[in-house]
């Protein structure tokens, strides 16, 4: 016969597992979750965000930074566009920190061997070296502001945070 600590035991452990409660166990996944999908035109899209360090919500996270942005804030996306010849690709790069006066600068993406057959504006986005890409010219991201950009080429390149400069 089971003893009233043993079924305690047992409850608690199945509490755990349904429920899903965060142990904070490493697993040694990647820093970045790649969303992909296609629709029925064939149309691909692909969201690439990096994996938070920690389940909070946004009102504690801002409580444990003190109000400051960070790499979280920045989102990146893209979806390819609907032409023929050459696939075309649209970027979008959002600031989602909701800290005013505090807008990230000298914005960086790792970026591969980012090339494009169509020209993208260097001062929208730019690839400095391998795997560097450059936003903005440098200059700052405000806050829900938007970096949007077309780009050309056989496949997608996969686009993600790589550093900046935060208040």
């Amino acid at each position: 016969m089971m003893s009233l600590c043993h079924i305690c035991f047992l409850y608690l452990m199945i509490m755990l597992a349904t429920t899903g409660w965060n142990l904070g166990i490493q697993s040694g996944t990647p820093d970045y979750e790649f969303f992909q999908s296609t629709d029925e035109n064939n149309n691909q899209s692909r969201t690439v965000t990096k994996k938070p360090q920690h389940s909070y919500s946004s009102h504690n996270r801002k409580l444990l930074v003190h109000g400051s942005c960070s790499n979280r804030d920045i989102s990146i996306s893209q979806s390819r566009d609907s032409t023929s010849g050459i696939p075309q690709y649209i970027v979008q790069i959002v600031n989602t920190c909701s800290v005013s006066g505090c807008a990230p600068s000298d914005i960086h993406l790792h970026c591969g061997w980012f090339a494009s057959a169509r020209m993208v504006n260097p001062t929208v986005f730019k690839r400095m070296s391998y795997d560097d890409c450059l936003v903005n010219g440098g200059k700052t991201l405000k806050n829900s502001q938007m970096i949007r950009f077309t780009y050309s080429n056989s496949f997608m390149y996969t686009l993600a945070f790589k550093t900046a400069k935060f208040c």
